[in-house]
Protein backbone atom coordinates (compact mmCIF):
# COMPACT_ATOMS: atom_id res chain seq x y z
CA UNK A 1 0.00 0.00 0.00
CA UNK A 2 3.01 2.47 0.87
CA UNK A 3 4.08 1.42 -2.97
CA UNK A 4 0.66 2.38 -4.18
CA UNK A 5 0.74 5.66 -2.52
CA UNK A 6 3.91 6.10 -3.22
CA UNK A 7 5.29 7.33 0.13
CA UNK A 8 8.86 8.22 0.61
CA UNK A 9 10.71 6.26 2.74
CA UNK A 10 11.78 6.92 6.63
CA UNK A 11 9.40 10.30 6.99
CA UNK A 12 6.55 9.73 9.39
CA UNK A 13 3.77 11.73 10.55
CA UNK A 14 1.88 12.00 13.17
CA UNK A 15 -1.43 10.68 14.75
CA UNK A 16 -2.48 14.20 15.11
CA UNK A 17 -1.43 15.23 11.46
CA UNK A 18 -3.36 12.33 10.47
CA UNK A 19 -6.39 13.15 12.15
CA UNK A 20 -6.34 16.85 10.78
CA UNK A 21 -6.02 15.59 7.28
CA UNK A 22 -8.90 13.75 7.85
CA UNK A 23 -11.45 16.69 9.09
CA UNK A 24 -10.30 18.39 6.58
CA UNK A 25 -11.29 16.06 4.17
CA UNK A 26 -14.43 15.45 5.51
CA UNK A 27 -15.21 18.69 5.70
CA UNK A 28 -14.50 19.29 2.14
CA UNK A 29 -16.83 16.21 1.28
CA UNK A 30 -19.70 17.57 3.84
CA UNK A 31 -19.58 21.39 1.78
CA UNK A 32 -19.96 19.39 -1.46
CA UNK A 33 -22.96 17.91 -0.55
CA UNK A 34 -24.50 20.76 1.27
CA UNK A 35 -23.63 23.24 -1.51
CA UNK A 36 -24.93 20.63 -4.12
CA UNK A 37 -28.14 19.12 -2.40
CA UNK A 38 -29.34 22.32 -0.11
CA UNK A 39 -27.80 25.65 -1.69
CA UNK A 40 -28.42 25.07 -5.11
CA UNK A 41 -31.08 23.41 -5.45
CA UNK A 42 -33.21 25.50 -2.77
CA UNK A 43 -31.88 28.77 -2.04
CA UNK A 44 -30.46 30.00 -5.16
CA UNK A 45 -33.22 29.60 -7.24
CA UNK A 46 -35.35 31.67 -4.84
CA UNK A 47 -33.00 34.41 -5.33
CA UNK A 48 -32.92 33.77 -9.24
CA UNK A 49 -29.31 32.69 -9.46
CA UNK A 50 -27.08 30.02 -10.51
CA UNK A 51 -29.71 27.63 -12.88
CA UNK A 52 -27.07 25.85 -14.87
CA UNK A 53 -24.23 26.35 -12.81
CA UNK A 54 -24.35 23.30 -10.23
CA UNK A 55 -22.67 20.73 -12.54
CA UNK A 56 -19.61 23.35 -12.64
CA UNK A 57 -19.50 23.95 -9.00
CA UNK A 58 -19.86 20.51 -8.66
CA UNK A 59 -17.29 18.92 -10.42
CA UNK A 60 -14.60 21.97 -9.05
CA UNK A 61 -15.86 21.14 -5.51
CA UNK A 62 -15.46 17.18 -6.17
CA UNK A 63 -12.27 17.40 -7.14
CA UNK A 64 -11.14 19.31 -4.45
CA UNK A 65 -12.71 16.87 -1.73
CA UNK A 66 -11.03 13.56 -3.82
CA UNK A 67 -7.81 15.33 -3.29
CA UNK A 68 -8.10 15.83 0.35
CA UNK A 69 -8.85 12.63 0.93
CA UNK A 70 -6.11 11.04 -0.79
CA UNK A 71 -4.04 13.41 0.80
CA UNK A 72 -5.66 12.10 4.41
CA UNK A 73 -5.09 8.62 3.20
CA UNK A 74 -1.28 9.61 2.90
CA UNK A 75 -0.91 11.54 6.12
CA UNK A 76 -3.01 8.01 7.97
CA UNK A 77 -0.14 5.79 6.34
CA UNK A 78 2.46 8.28 7.64
CA UNK A 79 1.45 7.91 10.58
CA UNK A 80 1.22 4.32 10.97
CA UNK A 81 -2.31 4.54 12.55
CA UNK A 82 -4.08 1.76 14.28
CA UNK A 83 -6.73 2.46 11.68
CA UNK A 84 -5.41 3.29 8.22
CA UNK A 85 -6.53 0.10 6.80
CA UNK A 86 -10.13 0.99 8.19
CA UNK A 87 -9.83 4.98 6.93
CA UNK A 88 -8.49 3.08 3.08
CA UNK A 89 -11.73 0.98 2.69
CA UNK A 90 -14.06 4.07 3.73
CA UNK A 91 -12.09 7.05 1.57
CA UNK A 92 -11.88 4.59 -1.40
CA UNK A 93 -16.08 4.35 -1.17
CA UNK A 94 -16.28 8.11 -0.89
CA UNK A 95 -13.71 8.83 -3.59
CA UNK A 96 -15.85 6.19 -5.85
CA UNK A 97 -18.61 8.54 -4.78
CA UNK A 98 -17.17 11.01 -6.00
CA UNK A 99 -15.86 10.12 -9.14
CA UNK A 100 -19.58 9.00 -9.97
CA UNK A 101 -21.09 12.05 -9.09
CA UNK A 102 -17.86 13.72 -10.97
CA UNK A 103 -18.59 11.92 -14.26
CA UNK A 104 -22.63 13.05 -13.84
CA UNK A 105 -21.47 16.35 -13.87
CA UNK A 106 -19.38 15.88 -16.88
CA UNK A 107 -22.43 14.92 -19.01
CA UNK A 108 -24.84 17.39 -17.61
CA UNK A 109 -22.03 20.10 -18.79
CA UNK A 110 -21.32 18.19 -21.55
CA UNK A 111 -25.65 18.10 -22.44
Amino acid sequence: MRRLLRLPEGKTSTAQEARSAFQKSIAITACRCIVMYLVLPFVLPVVGLASGAGPAIGLIIGTLAIISIIYSIRRFWRADHSKRWHYTVFATVIIGSLIYLSVQDIISLVN
